[in-house]
């Protein structure tokens, strides 16, 4: 018997797999998409606290992790607001778009070893920016970096990890 796989993300950012086998001719059933798939990972990710160690002020401490494809692609789309507090972490990433956002948001761009690479405070809809020595980038509310003072060169507490 032979599987076939066809694979739906739609847009918003939920993976459908569709197999069928050669001897069936019904309909793909519908699996687990990848939001259902991983929600045990998704509760250890929401929550965690960042922490610049640097100037002892918190970045985030409601922060969700996109470490998948589609979820680093559906990224903040689809948000009505980016309430203080709350963060996006996209891993890896060295590069984001806010297309199709409703809100200016504040970049943080990270190194391996959580030090701050870059930082873009108010960027508004429709832009582009980028840090080519980042492995990943802080997606926090407009205004988190004021207030909490953070700069390049600061080294960020992550969950517990430095």
């Amino acid at each position: 018997m032979i599987h076939t796989g066809i694979v739906d993300i739609g847009l918003s950012g939920r993976a459908e797999i569709h197999e069928r086998s050669s001897k069936e001719t019904t309909q793909p059933q519908r699996a687990k998409s990848v939001s259902e798939d991983k929600v045990e990972k998704k509760a250890d990710t929401v929550g965690k606290l960042v922490r610049n160690l640097n100037r002892g002020t918190t970045l985030a401490d409601k922060l969700e992790v996109a470490e998948s494809g589609p979820r680093r692609s559906k990224g903040l789309l689809g948000r009505k607001e980016f309430r203080p507090g709350e963060g996006l972490w996209i891993v890896p990433c060295e590069a984001v778009h806010t297309f199709f956002m409703q809100f200016p948001i504040d970049l943080v761009y990270l190194d391996r070893k959580y030090r701050v690479r870059k930082v873009r405070a108010g960027v508004l809809p429709w832009r582009i920016s980028g840090c080519l020595s980042a492995h990943s980038v802080l997606e926090l509310p407009a205004g988190t970096i004021r207030n909490t003072k953070t700069e390049r060169g600061d080294a960020l507490e992550i969950g517990g990890r430095r």
